[in-house]
């Protein structure tokens, strides 16, 4: 099978193919053995470090030869062992000379090298089925085509450290979620890689530590193997609290954090105990500090913001931790004009990753604020935070425009912030926008905030409503998301409360009965008790009900939804029997505005 580079790249890597190129392709298909072997060692010599060469080679078809010389039973282990190396030296290259690997179907050919009794050839095809795999380019699910694949090299740990460490390695970047994650389980990793962390190689014990956060994550079965496994007599935790110490590398301080968070997110370790509260809290938010790579920053602020997302008492202690909420604002600033990176790589680098610290930032900022009234304060008092946030809604990066709506609707949760801030640096402009065209997770969040800004204290209400506010939320009704139909219906709700009955006309108007009744009968739940709600609100004075009788040729609400079996079930079901509401609000009273925090 042809193994050749895309078209575009081919035809200017031809142009450029030498002699020499051809003549090591050539010496392949040598008859004397010996020949081919040094052959393919001088091969290995030239295309070390040389792109082009790998191309060049690659185009002149030495792939498939390769290939064929690792899985003949006549080659020498020495020549299989040497052709897995040069592979291996190919795949370091460029993502098209994986592709142009993989379209050879090198990973089952590496595969089932693996069952060599050799021990130096099987650590070659490691390295290089490591080298493949960990390039964004590969199908993880390529791993687990073969059901004997995970077990066989569950079996190879044991062989030496370079077995250890490339298929941990590969572990950690082929697991990619649940799936992934009970075959390994299933088939002993914790048990096999637990007393790796003990290892005398550091690359070893980095690798087993990366496992584990891969496989604790939003995994709470694994999580709890985890928490009581010991290991040379000491419990995981108290070994990933070792490796959080300061003298620890920065890499290792950093993924332990992510194996304790993970396990405490997943309810195996208690929010309030001291390995959380006293240690890996702190360390993360050391990561935030300027002194740290931008990876590190990125990496530390983002762990942090899953952490202390849900738990109110976390969000309070990592706020006064080190200046943290000041500290994060130098994330928009970099790189300053004094910035401390002298090497112009790495600048380039940093520059063209700026985005990821400002996107880091917005996470964080968003899960301080999730809950307390001080905090959210102290955020938006913080220099230009409003205007910064405002800008990020406008950003090409998809990633930061989410985090920036996320921010936003964490700090739309102060009623006092609604009302000020909120106004002065009329955020419902830029938030229209967003609405009006963006991906759906982007909307789930901004269409939540905007139920935060449609509520009756809110001054941005009244703008809102002028810039065409109706007409989009009755399209949110309408979508396939649950997510965006409930979002739709709650701003509608919020925005119909003690409203003037043109409002209450123009929602009826652009929703339609027909949309409602279908509304009445979702599937979710919140759909349905959001739009009673709505009804509620619509139909809490006599000219809205004359209203929508008009609109439903002359047949009353009231008829409507009385000759509707389905819906008068389900009115019935949430009805007392004295007519008040058995979930308070929904139809005893007018329905109160959605409470802050919104939920969604």
């Amino acid at each position: 099978m042809a193994c050749l580079l895309e078209t575009p790249i081919r035809m200017s890597v031809l142009s450029e193919v030498t002699a020499s190129s051809r003549h090591y392709v050539d010496r392949l298909f040598d008859p004397d053995p010996q020949k081919v072997l040094q052959g393919v060692i001088d091969m290995k010599n030239a295309v070390i470090g040389n792109n082009k060469q790998k191309a060049n080679l690659i185009v002149l078809g030495a792939v498939p030869r390769l290939l064929y010389l690792l899985q003949q039973e006549t080659s020498s282990t020495e020549l299989k062992t040497e052709c897995a190396v040069v592979l291996g030296s190919l795949a370091m290259g460029t993502e098209n000379n994986v592709k142009s690997l993989l379209d050879c179907h090198i990973i089952p050919a590496l595969l089932q090298g693996l069952l060599s009794p050799d021990l130096k050839f099987i650590e070659a095809c490691l390295r290089c089925l490591r080298t493949i795999f960990t390039s964004p380019v590969t199908p993880e699910e390529l791993l687990y085509t073969d059901a004997t694949v995970i077990p066989h090299l569950m079996a190879l740990l044991s062989r030496s450290r370079y077995t250890q460490e490339y298929i941990c390695q590969i572990f950690s970047h082929c697991c990619k979620g649940p799936d992934h994650q009970t075959i390994l389980f299933n088939h002993g990793a914790v048990q096999n890689i637990a007393h790796l962390l003990t290892s005398v190689s550091y690359k070893v014990r980095m690798q087993a530590l990366k496992c584990f956060s891969v496989l604790a994550f939003e995994n709470p079965q694994v999580s709890m193997t985890l928490v009581n496994v010991l290991v040379d007599g000491e419990l995981l935790p108290q070994i990933f609290v070792k490796m959080l110490q300061r003298d620890k590398p920065i890499e290792m301080q950093l993924t332990s954090a992510k194996c304790l968070t993970y396990m405490c997110r997943a309810g195996a370790i208690r929010t309030d105990d001291n390995c959380i509260v006293l240690k890996t809290l702190p360390c993360l938010v050391r990561m935030c500090s300027k002194e740290r790579l931008l990876e590190e920053r990125v990496e530390g602020a983002e762990t942090l913001a899953y952490l202390i997302e849900p738990d109110v008492e976390l969000q309070r202690i990592a706020s006064i931790t080190d200046h943290l909420i000041a500290m994060l604002a130098d994330y928009f600033k970099y790189p300053s004009s004094v910035s401390a990176i002298t090497d112009i790589k790495r600048l380039d680098h940093d520059l063209k990753h700026a985005h990821e610290l400002r996107q880091a930032a917005f996470k964080l900022y968003a899960s301080l604020g999730a809950n307390d009234e001080d905090i959210r304060k102290k955020i938006i008092e913080t220099e230009n935070m409003m205007d910064r946030i405002v800008t990020g809604l406008s950003e090409s990066s998809v990633k930061v425009r989410l985090a920036a709506v996320r921010c936003l609707h964490s700090l739309s949760r102060s009623v006092q912030q609604l009302r000020t801030s909120f106004q002065d640096h009329a955020v419902w402009k830029p938030l229209m926008k967003v609405l009006q065209n963006a991906p759906d997770e982007i909307l789930v969040v901004a269409s939540s905030m905007l139920c935060n800004l449609l509520l009756e204290f809110s001054p941005s209400k009244e703008p809102i409503l002028e810039s065409g506010a109706v007409e989009l939320l009755c399209g949110l009704t309408q979508s396939e998301n649950p997510a965006l139909r409930v979002n739709g219906i709650w701003a509608l709700m919020n925005m119909a409360f003690q409203a003037e009955q043109k409002i209450k006309a123009d929602i009826l108007r652009s929703l339609s009965t027909e949309q409602l009744f279908r509304l009445l009968s979702d599937s979710d739940l919140n759909v349905l008790m959001k739009t009673l709600g709505l009804l509620r609100n619509l139909l809490s004075t006599r000219p809205t009900l004359c209203i929508l009788a008009n609109i439903a040729d002359g047949t009353t609400a009231k008829e409507l939804i009385m000759t509707n079996d389905d819906i008068l079930q389900k009115i019935k079901y949430y009805m007392g029997k004295d007519g008040t509401a058995a979930v308070p609000g929904v139809m005893g009273t007018p329905w109160a505005p959605a409470s802050i925090p919104h939920p969604c």
